[in-house]
């Protein structure tokens, strides 16, 4: 009866081919505008995952209080930390500016109230040395504020050298060898042309600047557009644009990374070369069909017929959801890869048809006879595939399959409507020759013959690789689905092998502050945990015994900082006149001692010297390279000892609000200890964490936990296809064997897909598992079409039109979805290598190993001669 209704149906749309095809394009025209007029892409990446879900319940709650996937990281980085200082600052202000694009712009590293307070945070007896260290350096440090000049550094050179000379002072020229030579690197870099720059800062800390002391950061959260495929480009763009204007004039470079500069990267990234790859697939995929068809009007029915559909999917798609998300708009990808299958099935049987009939209305009907009724069992049962994604807590695929399933049945029903009126209309010539492949007769008959051997060798060889499956992962870190050579990523995994920076932090929302502060002393009892951090970090401890200390320091140095004691300006001729005066000096220091410090004092006199003789505007570059760092440095250190009492009040907004809301919510930061590229490492970690503090979230728990989620989901989706699949086969087939005989392959493809994943080392990930629900439509919809030619009674059916079929639709499909191997995206890539490997897979089931399993073929269907 299925197939009298398709006939009839057939029967009509060539008897009307001229209005149906009017029609249909009269749809997909009207499809068309609609998708263009509401089309929108939400690219919340949040909003790929069921908002229901327990874990999911304290990630929102934190992101609700603090937002912290909302941020662009801005990452500042300069030669000296009153370079870094200076840029960050000066970013911040301007980008602060900025009221359209930025919600709110914030220097992360506090570096104002830790340029004021920092002292505070040193412990007691650390504070004292380096006080008494200041006071004692204090003729220094008076003679460097009144003469901020190339004349006041060398009378402050000099004064070092002629304290060698006290018999009190213990230091001795080999203990200034380190500041000799800084300034010497300084001064050859100057004579060279080179960019130059002193800190004074590395100086005096007596050893080279760590890398967090050279990096500033600012957090930018900006007005993101989710109906944009990259939110933040915008904001993203104009904080390049400021930052080229601001960077250059402090040496510095600036980065972006963070959760929207990451998420744009990487759509950025998808796009990367898309219109070349795609250009390059599509003239494939024509040649693949040329080679199928071997008519350029079959292959424009084809073209027209899945364009119809694909226009008719979308509209329907954004009708009932409203947006596509990042992944459930691949159903255009999906509909088109079995879309064309199913066009490719009817136009080969109707080519078959058109050789032993000769009549085009004929054929139609014929074609329509025999791939009626397997195509709708296919439709219907890659439809039921789709469509068991709905009940899954992953909402990106939840919505893909419904999108997907609704496109197959459309597929379907363009393929026995729109299709044929095409190829009637179209008329295409006659077929000379038949299209089977009668060279494949000996394979066909060794196969026939060996039947048992090759079936238990295959169950042999697939049971033997069973064991393979223990190995078989599932890569749950999102960061290798990435680019790693954007500047986002990379930016990243710098920052996240630095302990400082906490990039793979756990996060959990404390009622209060005292709760933070509990939760906090819990947690860092853990070996898995390197340290915790609340907003009481950032309170001082002792501070009743430190700022006496440092009011008393301050008062010392008062005379030091007084501008009333600033000196005039030198002119040229005298900086020249000190430059020479401080060579002589060195050299006479120097004399006939030997050691890395007479070594040093020799080589910058030698710099000074040539200073001294060079043009005037290197003396400027060189003043500007030593005076502008001392002059930073010197007003650093002059709001350092400015010290106040410091209170939860009293901590800048911008600062504190990154730790506590307005209604006294506290944020808690627990770090790993172990290597956070260690996926075994970070799941440790998280189970670790959530055992003391259940409602922690972000981080390594979200990770793993929508890891967990993706898994599941499709663990339970794919049991509930092959349920419906299979009662859907039965309601057809009527025979609980034929079931079998066409889900056994279809698992078998399932398997070997998997274990060949262990194989080659290609593990299951977020983006390459979506290949599975492609494995399980295509690779149905093919072994349907042999059950079914089977149960009419065909033979041989290695030889037959039916295999022809097959192997192009199989090819069309493998060649659309195996570009994406290409792709310089590392999740794309994934996914394009497990969708080729899945379509071999179930190509060589259906074609290689279904018929076999069947055998010797039931009585053929009679023939109506339509």
């Amino acid at each position: 009866m299925l197939t009298s209704v398709i006939v009839r149906i057939i029967g009509f749309c060539v008897g009307h081919a001229r209005a149906v095809v009017a029609i249909g394009l009269l749809i997909a025209a009207g499809a068309s505008f609609y998708t263009a007029s509401h089309f929108v892409i939400n690219s919340d990446i949040g909003a790929l995952l069921s908002s229901n879900l327990a874990w999911r319940k304290p990630e929102l709650a934190f992101e609700t209080a603090f937002r912290r996937f909302d941020l662009i990281d801005i990452v500042v980085e300069a030669p000296t930390p009153e370079l870094t200082g200076a840029a960050t600052a000066e970013l911040t202000q301007a980008l602060a500016k900025e009221k359209t694009q930025f919600h709110d712009v914030a220097n992360a590293g506090g570096a104002e109230f830790f340029a004021q307070h920092g002292l505070l945070f040193l412990p007691t007896d650390a504070l004292q040395r380096n006080l008494d260290g200041l006071i004692k350096g204090e003729p220094l440090i008076h003679d460097l504020a009144a003469d901020r000049s190339l004349r006041g550094l060398i009378a402050g050179l000099e004064d070092g050298l002629l304290g060698l000379q006290s018999s009190s002072n213990p230091l001795k020229l080999d203990d200034l060898a380190r500041p000799l030579n800084m300034a010497s690197d300084t001064l050859e870099n100057v004579l060279k042309g080179q960019p130059a720059s002193f800190s004074w800062r590395v100086l005096a800390e007596g050893k080279p600047a760590a890398p967090n002391e050279l990096r500033g950061f600012i957090e930018a959260r900006p007005t993101l557009n989710f109906n944009a495929l990259q939110p933040g480009l915008e904001a993203s763009q104009t904080i390049r644009r400021i930052a080229a204007g601001i960077a250059p004039k402090y040496q510095a470079s600036v980065r972006l990374t963070g959760p929207v500069a990451m998420g744009d990267e990487e759509f950025g990234t998808i796009k990367e070369n898309a219109l070349r790859n795609g250009l390059i697939t599509v003239a494939i995929v024509l040649f693949i069909l040329w080679l199928a068809l071997r008519s350029g009007r079959l292959i424009l029915a084809v073209a027209v017929n899945v364009m119809v559909g694909l226009s008719a999917t979308a509209a329907l798609g954004l009708l009932m959801i409203g947006a596509f998300n990042l992944i459930s708009v691949y159903f255009a990808v999906l509909f088109v890869g079995i879309g064309v299958d199913f066009a490719i099935q009817y136009c080969v049987r109707y080519r078959a048809e058109r050789h032993e009939l000769g009549d085009l209305a004929q054929a139609v009907r014929r074609a329509g006879f025999h791939v009626g009724a397997p195509l709708t069992l296919a439709a219907l049962a890659t439809a039921a595939g789709f469509f068991s994604f709905l009940p899954t807590d992953y909402r990106g695929v939840s919505e893909l399959g419904q999108i997907a399933g609704c496109g197959m049945l459309i597929a379907f029903a363009t393929s026995i409507t729109m299709l044929p009126a095409l190829i009637f209309l179209l008329n295409p010539p006659g077929e000379p020759e038949p299209l089977g492949y009668s060279s494949l007769a000996p394979v066909d008959e060794y196969m026939n013959r060996h039947r048992i051997g090759i079936i238990a060798g295959t169950a042999i060889a697939v049971i033997g690789g069973l064991p393979l499956l223990h190995w078989l992962s599932f890569d749950f870190n999102p960061i290798h689905l990435r680019n790693p050579n954007t500047e986002s990523i990379a930016t990243y995994l710098e920052l996240s092998r630095d302990p400082d920076t906490d990039a793979n932090a756990i996060q959990a929302l404390a009622p209060s502050l005292e709760a933070a502060d509990a939760i906090a002393g819990r947690v860092s009892k853990l070996p898995e945990v390197s340290h915790v951090v609340t907003l009481s970090r950032f309170m001082p401890d002792q501070q009743a015994a430190k700022l006496p200390l440092i009011q008393n320091a301050a008062d010392k140095l008062a005379d030091a900082f007084d501008p009333k004691n600033a000196q005039p300006p030198p002119t040229d001729a005298e900086n020249v006149d000190a430059l020479n005066e401080g060579a002589d000096r060195l050299i006479e220091a120097a004399g006939d001692q030997k050691g890395p410090g007479a070594d040093a004092a020799k080589r910058l006199s030698a710099n000074l010297a040539a200073l001294a003789h060079a043009a005037q505007p290197v003396r400027a570059k060189a003043e500007d390279a030593f005076i502008w760092s001392l002059g930073a440095s010197l007003s650093a250190l002059h709001t350092s000892l400015q010290a106040q009492p410091v209170t939860l009040q009293s901590l800048p907004p911008e600062f504190s609000r990154d730790w506590i809301t307005p209604d006294g919510r506290a944020r808690v930061s627990i770090a790993p200890k172990e290597n956070p590229d260690d996926n075994e490492a970070m799941r440790r970690f998280a189970r670790a964490v959530l055992a003391v503090e259940p409602d922690a979230t972000e981080g390594p728990i979200s990770i793993l936990e929508a890891g967990d989620l993706v898994v599941h989901a499709f663990v339970e989706a794919g049991l509930w296809a092959l349920l419906s699949i299979a009662l859907l086969l039965w309601l057809v087939l009527r025979r609980i064997g034929d079931v079998l005989l066409t889900l056994i392959p279809l698992a078998l493809a399932g398997v070997v897909t998997l274990e060949l994943t262990v194989l080659i080392d290609l593990p299951l990930n977020f983006a390459n598992i979506i290949a599975l629900p492609l494995l399980l439509g295509v690779g149905v919809a093919f072994k349907i079409y042999y059950i079914m030619a089977w149960r009419e009674g065909q033979t041989h059916l290695l030889q037959t039109s039916l295999t022809r079929a097959v192997i192009y639709s199989a090819l069309t499909t493998a060649t659309a979805f195996g570009s994406l191997c290409f792709s310089s995206h590392p999740g794309t890539s994934s996914m394009g290598k497990l969708l080729a490997l899945s379509l071999v897979c179930t190509l060589a089931a259906a074609v290689l190993f279904q018929p076999i399993l069947m055998g010797k073929p039931r009585n053929a269907t009679p023939d109506p001669g339509v």
